[in-house]
């Protein structure tokens, strides 16, 4: 088996890899500016994509663009997340750069798609394919590939942690060879309950006070954790953006979410901002939190609440998600300034940080691999991923970090 890394490899985004020229693991997009895209397009056979999100599924209309048709292979709530992501790419920047696909391109994924629950292998360019839950985000599956000699574990993004919205992995299927994310392999996380406790009195205080809290959310499950816990603690809440679709959808697969009607309860809990005559102004002055997208404050309509709440210092911004470098997020972060409409203007509001990630931390991922100690394990998917396989190399595995476009026998 012949593993080529298209993307993905000691950097988190552009998530592709490539099994014999035949199987394509994810095709994803990097956040940047301008993004980032695979470093080539292949013609496999098949497309399995692990989760949707931007970095995993961002491209793949883009393998339709000829007249190549292979099927692509996902979780229902996957396919209709890659769906979500593509037409709101295209309705954003269409005819650029930063979108490589057209509208018929989309049309061609609903028509090529095939969706697969837990646990039950089907079949993909010929090998034997079994997905299993990764705890990441409703959908979200490590992929087990099998050729019959060889098993691949390709883990796609994962968390051993229970949160409210999906729980942790418990899956340790047998492999050989296993891909493994490392995107907070250097991290401890603080533990969950506490993380939430501590958002919940923050935000609280500052309505107390007479305040706004921006809450900036990845709209793909992070949103939903957040509505989650607001209704938990009982914060009032405006929902705006993607999340408010995703949301919906979500509840349309109560089989890949931890509690069903736990989500149903914080979806009424919330409002839903349509955003017509002026409503995110008006917003903007009450005492609620508003989750909104863009996570990383790349756009959407996050960036029409920051100016309203910008100058006043009983205002906070609440950063809840990996900011990567070169983003406004980071730049609020590390400079207190953020860029709107091509203008970089400090920002008064109190801004904080708070861990909700949905990846495995440095516990998680060791407790992960420790189950695969006679495995070969290939870190990618993170900043630092040659450390983390010196790591384990000293550890007694036989571990290594690719680079990209490197091509790997394993």
């Amino acid at each position: 088996m012949d593993l080529r890394f298209l993307g993905g490899a000691r950097e988190v985004g552009r998530s592709a890899l490539l099994v014999d020229e035949s199987l394509l693991l994810d095709f994803g997009t990097k956040a940047d500016t301008p993004p980032q895209f695979p470093v080539s397009t292949p013609t496999p056979d098949a497309v399995v994509a692990s989760h949707g999100h931007l970095d995993h599924v961002g491209t793949i209309p883009a393998l339709l663009s000829g007249t190549h048709r292979p099927p692509i292979h996902w979780t229902p709530p996957t396919y209709e997340l890659a769906l979500t992501l593509a037409r709101d790419t295209l309705k954003l920047h269409g005819g650029t750069y930063h979108c490589p696909f057209i509208e018929n391109d989309i049309k061609r994924v609903t028509e090529v798609s095939r969706t697969h629950g837990y646990g039950v292998p089907f079949d993909a360019a010929g090998y034997e394919v079994t997905f299993y839950n990764a705890g990441h985000v409703p959908g979200s599956a490590h992929v087990l590939v099998d050729d019959g000699d060889t098993r691949l574990l390709y883990t796609g993004d994962f968390h051993t942690t229970d949160q409210r919205l999906v729980s942790g992995t418990t899956a340790r299927p047998d492999a050989d060879v296993v891909v493994c994310e490392s995107t907070y392999s250097d991290v401890t996380h603080d533990d969950r309950d506490s993380v939430e406790a501590r958002f919940a009195e923050s935000v609280k205080t500052t309505l107390w006070e007479g305040g706004t809290v921006v809450v900036p959310a990845f709209a793909i499950g992070r949103t939903q954790e957040l509505l989650l816990v607001c209704d938990a603690h009982d914060i009032p809440c405006y929902v705006d953006g993607m999340g408010k679709r995703v949301t919906e959808m979500l509840l349309q697969y109560p089989g890949f979410v931890r509690d069903s009607d736990a989500l149903q309860r914080a979806k009424s809990h919330a409002r839903f901002v349509t955003g017509r005559d002026g409503q995110r102004k008006r917003i903007a002055d009450q005492q609620a939190a508003i989750v909104t997208t863009s996570g990383m404050l790349s756009g959407g309509p996050a960036m029409t609440y920051i100016p309203e709440i910008r100058s006043n210092p009983v205002n906070k911004i609440a950063m809840t998600g990996y900011q990567v470098a070169g983003t406004p997020g980071r730049s609020l972060i590390d400079s207190g300034r953020a860029e709107i409409d091509g203008r970089v203007l400090p920002v008064s509001a109190q801004v904080e940080q708070y861990d909700f990630s949905a990846h495995a931390d440095h516990a998680g991922l060791r407790a992960f691999l420790d189950d695969y100690r006679d495995a070969t394990v290939l870190v990618n998917h993170g900043d630092d991923c040659a450390a983390f396989a010196d790591a384990l190399r000293d550890e007694g595995f036989t571990a290594r970090a690719p680079e990209r476009d490197d091509t790997c026998p394993v």
